[in-house]
């Protein structure tokens, strides 16, 4: 049988009394530890969040049969039940398209305003030339800038910039913003949720309104592509058509007209001859017409929906930065370092 080992508790009033002879240094330490924290969150520029949810049409490719689709959605992995979703764009690389380049760059161009009004811009310029920094980093792309120059950025925001060959400062705002929207999807119920971190207000909800539009923009080129291709190519077919159809039966009436009293047997053939080309050139059109109809139909059928449950609203008070709970965490953190100190050094 194994013996029970005792755990000594611990004695509070015996750390106490070692402690209380040097209450005076927690009278200054703890107070200069608030004063200073605080201090410096308050250099840190507020910000604020704006989160939009999205729910996606499902594809119509096959996908796991009822149970097993079904107890695999209820452990999470929701993933599984599109094995036979032949689809690339699930919504499991939703962020990974919102975290692109190539995405971040449709953004650049769209125009913010501020709360205040006092500022009207493109994203580019805003987040380029109207941000915030707490002093630290101020002094530290100073130095960034004196040790490595950099030719000024003469990228103005209102045409689309190409990714190929950024610059170093484009490519910190491409970063920046990469961080500042978050795309989260549920995998048991597919629902998508895209955040938006900024320091105006209103810049923030306008920025989380346009990613959730450019994302389904994005989706529904990808998903209509194919028969869009197709849509077009019997528009172009159907118009060829109808010019050849319009053609022949001008050429027909006009042959009628000229000729309504002739009954000469080489008038009847050619005629009949024009009559029946007519018709022929009629035929490719009403084939044309309904395939070009179908296509249309096709192409109604592959763009997906989407249903927004929550949509962007403008937010009240700032998501952060937590000034008073950072102050106080860092009390209560000084408070057990110090009288660990303490209690080492007078053991």
């Amino acid at each position: 049988m194994e013996e029970k080992t005792n755990i000594a508790p611990i004695d509070f009033a015996a750390i106490l009394k070692k402690l209380w002879p040097h209450r005076k240094t927690y009278y200054m330490v703890l107070p200069a530890v608030l004063i200073i924290t605080y201090l410096i969150t308050v250099c840190i520029p507020r910000y604020y969040e704006c989160t939009v949810k999205l729910a996606p049409e499902p594809t119509n490719n096959a996908s796991m049969p009822g149970a097993l689709g079904s107890l695999a959605s209820s452990f999470g992995i929701g993933s599984l039940t599109k094995m036979g979703d032949m689809d690339a764009l699930n919504v499991e690389i939703y962020p990974d398209i919102i975290a692109s380049f190539d995405f971040v760059a449709e953004l650049m161009h769209v125009p913010v305003a501020t709360k205040k009004g006092d500022l009207k811009t493109n994203y580019y310029t805003y987040l380029r030339d109207y941000q915030d920094e707490a002093w630290w980093k101020t002094i530290q792309g100073k130095i960034f800038e004196w040790i490595d120059p950099s030719p000024k950025d003469t990228y103005n925001g209102d045409e689309k910039i190409s990714v190929l060959n950024l610059t170093k400062e484009q490519s910190n705002i491409f970063k920046s913003v990469v961080r500042n929207i978050k795309c989260i999807v549920d995998r048991r119920t597919d629902v998508v949720s895209i955040t938006v971190t900024d320091q105006d207000p209103m810049v923030c909800a306008t920025m989380a309104n346009m990613t959730c539009k450019k994302l389904q923009e994005f989706i529904i080129a990808y998903r209509t592509n194919k028969a869009n291709i197709d849509y077009e190519h019997y528009k172009k077919l159907t118009a060829d058509a109808q010019k050849d159809y319009v053609k022949i039966r001008k050429q027909y009436v006009a042959l009628a007209d000229a000729n309504q009293d002739v009954t000469l047997p080489s008038y009847k053939a050619k005629e009949e001859d024009l009559e029946d080309e007519m018709q022929l050139k009629y035929n490719v059109y009403t084939a044309m017409t309904a395939q070009l109809q179908a296509a249309q139909a096709k192409l109604q059928e592959a763009t997906p929906a989407f249903t927004i449950i929550e949509s962007a609203s403008v937010p009240v008070k700032p998501a952060g930065p937590k000034r008073l709970f950072i102050s106080v965490a860092m009390m209560v953190l000084s408070f057990f370092v110090v009288s660990v100190w303490l209690l080492v050094k007078t053991k």
